[in-house]
């Protein structure tokens, strides 16, 4: 029997981990050091996945790593011997406080010193990335109890040394910062330079402890699970697993929308929806009237003046053209059901269309003739994007003899992904979604091409995207499998195949929206998980990811506004 390559071993071990997961929600908790947590772990070192770095080795502590999944998890988790993954319960009622990790919105609530709730409302993949962090956190844990104790049980010195920094009794001044870095780095297996660049990565306002507090929890934890029986358990809540899969969130979430449509009379106007972040529409439509209003020279391109909105020197330039904004046809709906969705709709009557940067090209006749809607809902998490999609195509208003559909225009992607050919920055046009995992493929018809974002000083990619489980889950063998075999794939993301599930079955099976509604996918480049040290966990796109998000956005309200060129 062939020996299997490294790529089908991986892809093997992303649907075992897929299997393993669903069934540890069903069975209802599980402990990280017993057998569903350490096959939990056996898998994610089999795939080694790229986010994750050093996990697979025993004697480095993964500090890129480290930070990207403490900034995705609530403050405070190191501490806690018990994660309880619920639905929406009440907790938002309640007194305790409400903790929202800096970097993945969501509700999380800390019970006693031992208990954190952590609200899922986008369904299975959030989950899935839930587990998959907390695993990996589980597995520097360990590593880090395994420095901290000799093979008697007893304290090594600098983990003696680093309980005084916590409890009080040394307290890191400038002059002895360096010092105490130097017993962390030996707890964490890392050399002294890069533990001091992952203590200024965590620092916090409260005497920069980030780093040596959650070294220390992370250690104490793990040593008394296995010194003094305390054991750690991730459990799930019944509501939640009887929520998994019945769109209860997305049906409030479209409902809301649709709602708000017809109190304002927008219902039978072309509808236009456009999955992007929160700002770049408005800034697109707004920037320049605002500046126009409080007499600040207009920038000659929409980026110039969307880095000004960021320099502080200028003031609060975005909350006035959000302000702006809500006075010229755009809406802010309040999110009250638990998707974690932002929703924004735009009037387009409404907007000073002799206010619009160079960027977006008019024909200015078509659109006063039909003036448009524009949906903006922020980026989805991945399955999240089919129940909302779904929901948000069906008919708002159904009857025995009538059936109300949505006039849906047009649809349009924004999203960001990895790149597997280019670099940081760049963008892909995408013409299938595959699935990976699974059989489900979904090629479409893409009214971008790549000609649309040529000559406009990026690099631009055209072929398929690849929609994953987790971008936590990708290693490098898997993706130069789906980059040089004839799938010829260009990126991975978390949401193309379920938005184009949900629009496909709306459109050519049940025949909500029309099959004619035109369809824009565009990506920009976040990182590139081929590159080491251009994953995710090297942190954010910053300044470089201005020019691709507001070329995409200006092409998708060129398209909407000229569909006749």
């Amino acid at each position: 029997m062939p020996t299997p390559t490294q790529a089908q071993e991986s892809r093997a071990a992303i649907e075992r981990l897929y299997v393993e997961m669903r069934h540890i929600v069903y069975k209802g908790s599980f402990r990280p050091n017993g057998i569903t947590g350490k096959a939990l772990r056996n898998l994610l070192f089999t795939l080694s996945p790229e986010i994750y770095g050093s996990m697979p080795d025993p004697e480095k502590v993964e500090l890129d790593g480290l930070a990207y999944v403490i900034e995705r998890l609530p403050k405070g988790i190191e501490e806690c011997r018990f994660v309880k993954l619920i639905s929406e319960e009440g907790y938002h009622n309640s007194s305790f406080e409400v903790l929202i990790p800096p970097k993945r919105v969501r509700n999380c609530y800390r019970i006693d010193r031992d208990r954190m709730c952590i609200e899922v409302t986008r369904g299975r993949s959030e989950i899935y990335d839930i587990l998959t962090h907390l695993t990996f956190l589980y597995n520097e844990a360990e590593k880090i109890k395994s420095k901290a104790f000799d093979d008697r049980g007893q304290k090594v010195r600098e983990w003696t040394k680093l309980e005084e920094i916590i409890i009080g009794e040394i307290n890191i001044e400038e002059e002895n910062q360096e010092r105490a870095i130097a017993y962390i780095s030996t707890l964490l297996g890392r050399t002294f330079a890069e533990t001091k660049n992952a203590f200024h990565r965590f620092e916090e306002d409260d005497n920069n402890k980030g780093l040596f507090h959650i070294v220390y929890w992370l250690g104490k934890l793990a040593a008394e699970s296995e010194f003094e029986q305390r054991e750690r358990e991730i459990s799930f809540s019944p509501s939640l697993i009887e929520s998994l899969g019945r769109h209860i969130y997305g049906e409030k979430w479209a409902k809301n929308i649709k709602n708000t449509l017809f109190s304002s009379q927008l219902q039978n106007r072309p509808m236009h929806i456009i999955s992007a972040n929160t700002h770049s529409v408005m800034n697109s439509l707004y920037a320049y009237a605002t500046f126009q209003e409080l007499n600040i020279e207009l920038p000659s391109t929409l980026e110039e003046a969307v880095l000004m909105m960021r320099n502080p020197k200028y003031g609060n330039l975005q909350e006035k053209v959000q302000r702006y904004a809500e006075q010229h046809g755009m809406q802010t709906l309040k999110d009250n059901t638990g998707t974690n969705l932002a929703v924004q709709l735009f009037d387009t009557q409404k907007i000073d269309l002799s206010q619009l940067p160079p960027e977006i090209v008019i024909e200015i006749d078509w659109v006063k003739k039909h003036y448009p809607v524009l949906i903006v809902m922020d980026y989805a998490f991945g399955e999240q994007a089919y129940e909302t999609m779904d929901e948000l195509l069906k008919p708002p208003l159904e009857t025995p003899n009538s059936i109300f559909k949505m006039p849906i225009a047009s649809i349009s992607i924004m999203g960001k992904a990895g790149i597997l050919c280019g670099e940081k920055g760049d963008i892909m046009i995408p013409n299938a979604h595959v699935f990976e995992g699974t059989a489900d493929n979904y090629p479409f018809k893409n009214d971008f091409t790549k000609a649309d974002f040529e000559g406009f000083g990026v690099e631009v990619f055209e072929g398929t995207m690849i929609t994953v489980l987790g971008t936590s889950l990708q290693n490098k063998d898997i993706l130069e499998y789906f980059k040089d075999s004839s799938w010829q794939a260009i990126g991975l993301e978390m949401e193309g195949a379920h938005y184009q599930k949900a629009i496909q079955a709306e459109s050519l099976i049940r025949g909500n929206i029309s099959r004619d509604v035109v369809l824009r996918y565009a990506y920009y480049a976040s990182d590139n998980p081929l590159i080491t040290g251009n994953t995710l966990a090297s942190g954010s796109l910053g300044a470089i990811g201005v020019k691709p998000t507001y070329l995409i956005t200006c092409k998708i309200l060129s398209k909407i506004f000229q569909p006749n060129l």
